[in-house]
């Protein structure tokens, strides 16, 4: 495409949204300015409000659940799950060290994880206090309902929103920016989350297609394995910093990924100085190439791998949450199924292409002791932070029995349907009022 068709491309986009959503577009919105929080709160929000906000312009009957009506709905037999955010500017820690300028929702990254069941109602209040320097919104990617709730909440003030999750699978949820205005930024500073909507009758049991001998014959040997399973939430994301921790917008839109997270970790589920004692006998003897967080010191910050018993399912809910497509593949292992909205896409495949705000729930059984990676198959991911890993069974003969290793809490969601418990321990990229709840919730 020469230049002159490139540009004329652009305007008929820039027209187009401007008549869908009710306003003109400023010029720092078609170019790659970098934006602080500082001139958020300041000049660019002065001028969205002059212009009106960018704000779709939806007739109020293609509205969300009558606030009024949830009570006689729950009479009827519905379900309500409360959902209370808060908006909360921070700085966090990088892997590598150094902090960076963090927007959050209840101080952690990601969000936390909401569940529910097909048919649930969920309520959901985002509540913004006067101390953060800009105001915040929630796009509800579980919610079928217009737009129009998304809008900018305003330091000080809080909004509720409430819809039915009809459709069953893994949904984000993000900061909608100002209006629209800066969203790149709040989302790709912290502000996002994962809600899972469990099927109304549970998840289906998996197939685990493999051969055996019989009658000195190679034949195929299909097992049922029982729909209840073991289970982790991994959200991969991008950081586009600066030097000093600030949003870098330019870096965004050329794609130049400061570090790729999981979780907001880059390398969060690797080994740590534990680790390496039980395994080496010394705590700084690394058993894995890139060990950045295993400093007891670190408390919640403190890497920790994931670790998995043989034989039993594992439901894995993986969600891109960030600017670049995510390769899902364990170096090691096959993905026995892949479902998007509880149908079967794939069965017994080596990697998953999963594009930006969108999700897959991978399930797996690990037949072998041994270590298995899960990543982004991109290369340039996976040596920014994109690469956990996992342990399954007792290949270094610890002496720990199945089930005896916990967990990180982060990479475990609430329980659901046919959800199995595990031992968690905390682990979160939040920070230390966060985690002090979390240690109540998780009893440790």
């Amino acid at each position: 495409m020469n230049k002159r068709n490139s540009m004329l491309s652009i305007v008929t986009v820039v027209a187009i949204a401007g008549i869908l959503f009710a306003s003109t577009y400023s010029q720092s919105q078609m170019t790659a300015t970098k934006y602080g929080v500082s001139t958020v709160s300041g000049n660019l929000i002065q001028k969205i409000s002059d212009m009106g906000g960018i704000e779709l312009q939806m007739p109020s009957a293609f509205a969300q659940v009558p606030l009024d009506q949830i009570d006689s709905m729950v009479q009827q037999g519905r379900h309500v799950v409360d959902v209370q955010l808060t908006a909360q500017s921070v700085d966090l820690p990088i892997m590598g060290g150094g902090k960076y300028h963090a927007m959050t929702f209840n101080g952690q990254v990601p969000s936390p994880t909401v569940r529910v069941t097909q048919g649930d109602i969920i309520k959901m209040t985002l509540t913004v206090p006067s101390t953060e320097p800009t105001p915040h919104g929630n796009d509800m990617h579980a919610s079928q309902i217009s737009a129009g709730n998304f809008g900018a909440v305003k330091p000080g003030e809080s909004k509720t929103f409430a819809y039915i999750a009809e459709v069953p699978g893994t949904f984000k949820y993000h900061c909608s920016g100002v209006n629209v205005a800066a969203m790149d930024q709040h989302v790709l500073s912290g502000m996002y989350g994962l809600t899972i909507v469990d099927p109304l009758n549970g998840y289906k049991p998996l197939l685990v297609q493999k051969t055996k001998v019989d009658n000195g014959q190679v034949v195929l040997d299909r097992q049922i394995v029982s729909a209840d399973a073991k289970e982790f939430v991994l959200e991969y994301n991008q950081l586009y910093l600066n030097a000093d921790g600030s949003y870098n917008q330019q870096a965004m839109f050329l794609h130049n990924t400061t570090q790729t997270v999981v979780n907001g970790f880059a390398f969060g589920y690797v080994p740590n100085a534990d680790i390496n004692k039980l395994v080496k006998g010394d705590p700084s003897k690394n058993i894995f190439v890139a060990q950045p967080w295993n400093s007891a010191d670190l408390k919640q910050y403190q890497s920790h791998p994931l670790f998995v018993d043989t034989g039993v399912h594992y439901r894995i809910f993986v969600e891109n949450q960030g600017n670049m497509p995510v390769f899902f593949h364990i170096v090691g292992e096959i993905i026995d199924r892949v479902t998007q909205g509880n149908h079967i896409q794939a069965e017994g495949t080596e990697t998953w292409n999963i594009g930006g705000s969108q999700g897959a729930i991978m399930d797996v059984v690990f037949d072998n002791p041994g270590v298995y990676v899960p990543l982004n198959h991109d290369y340039a991911a996976i040596f920014s932070g994109g690469a956990s890993v996992v342990v399954a069974g007792d290949p270094f003969n610890l002496g720990y029995k199945p089930g005896d290793m916990p967990n990180p809490s982060d990479a475990v969601p609430p329980l659901g349907k046919n959800s199995i418990p595990q031992k968690e321990v905390v682990h979160c990229l939040c920070t230390d009022d966060t985690a002090a709840q979390i240690a109540k919730q998780i009893g440790g």
